[in-house]
């Protein structure tokens, strides 16, 4: 698709998006049977639970532009979910893998808070305030996940690691 627009380039990013949250629904799971900590295997499962809903969310954003549903490749997701991989592959001791779970699960959110944070703007330049409330309220739960994730690994993760 050629952009020639914002709008083109709205729906191009969410695309990427759809398809990065669909690799996330694959990746909690293992994250989550990875993890030493009861804390952090419930954080990893919380957030698939909101990622589902957040792949819902972003079918409404799609019908409400009028655009099709489908999924383009996200290299950077790929990447950061192969490397989260790598992590659990990792031989280490079990806090500090969850610390290092931690750290790969944080990338990803640092990035979607990215993304959603793009989008959002497109959406309100394009005075779409139903699409950027729909995008703001999965912002809002990136936002949250990486405050919890920090608040886990200060609190008790990476000391524990230390």
């Amino acid at each position: 698709m050629k952009l020639e627009t914002l709008r083109d380039l709205l729906i191009d990013q969410l695309q990427d998006i759809y398809d990065a949250e669909n690799r996330i629904t694959k990746a909690l799971p293992k994250m989550a049977k990875t993890a030493r900590s009861p804390e952090l295997k419930a954080a990893f499962l919380k957030h698939l639970e909101e990622t589902k809903g957040q792949i819902e969310r972003l079918a409404q954003v799609f019908e409400r532009l009028g655009a099709k549903a489908k999924k383009k490749p996200c290299k950077a997701m790929q990447g950061l979910i192969e490397e989260g991989e790598e992590t659990i592959k990792e031989l280490a001791d079990a806090e500090v893998k969850d610390a290092a779970l931690i750290a790969a699960a944080q990338r990803v959110e640092h990035y979607e808070i990215a993304a959603y944070g793009t989008v959002r703007s497109y959406a309100r330049l394009l005075r779409q305030p139903a699409v950027a409330k729909l995008l703001a309220q999965t912002l809002a739960e990136e936002k949250a996940t990486d405050a919890a994730l920090t608040k886990l690994a200060e609190s008790s993760i990476n000391v524990e690691a230390t």
